[in-house]
């Protein structure tokens, strides 16, 4: 377990109601959905890895998020977060995704030549571009609740895959922070 979960023992001794956080200036989809009863019914729960629900929510009750733009307002912490608080995550999911059930299949398409646009873009307009990417490896806590050993597991793991590539994808990995030794 890579946190002890034992601020969750120490509110055991303050009423869901006084625990329950002010969010009625906030504009999140968490906010959205947490009312002080689900609350009540998910505030005990956590993963076996010890994530909570008040580490779900944390981020939304500290952000409250722009008028004009509505955040998520929660995160998972490792993959047994989305079923420990499926009562929670299922409706911010659906909301923030225009109404994506948990019933629904994501469609994955990984051929190239079906990609449509960005050969004409203007340069006046577009300066730069950035990928993003993600990631979720079975068996280690999602980035919000990694310990620093795991997320140094999680990077020696993703070097040993990039060093497998060849040809148009060979590459060499320099790891984000400064370091005076060499690239992993």
């Amino acid at each position: 377990m890579p946190f002890s979960s034992t601020h969750n023992k120490h509110k055991l001794k303050f009423s869901p109601d006084e625990e329950f956080p002010d969010l009625s200036k906030h504009n999140n989809h968490m906010a959205k959905v947490l009312t002080p009863e689900l609350y009540k019914k998910l505030r005990d729960k956590e993963t076996p890895s010890g994530f909570t629900l008040d580490d779900v929510i944390q981020t939304g009750v500290d952000n409250p998020g722009h008028p004009f733009i509505m955040t998520v307002g929660c995160v998972a912490g490792d993959e047994e977060s989305y079923e420990v608080f499926k009562d929670l995550f299922d409706p911010v999911i659906q909301d923030r995704h225009g109404g994506y059930k948990p019933t629904d299949k994501h469609r994955t398409d990984l051929n190239h030549e079906n990609l449509k646009g960005g050969e004409d873009l203007d340069p006046k307009y577009v300066l730069s571009s950035r990928v993003r990417t993600g990631r979720s490896i079975k068996g280690y806590s999602l980035p919000p609740h990694c310990s620093r050993g795991e997320r140094r597991a999680v990077e020696k793991l993703s070097v040993e895959a990039l060093n497998s590539l060849d040809g148009e994808f060979k590459g060499r990995y320099y790891p984000p922070y400064m370091t005076l030794q060499p690239p992993i």
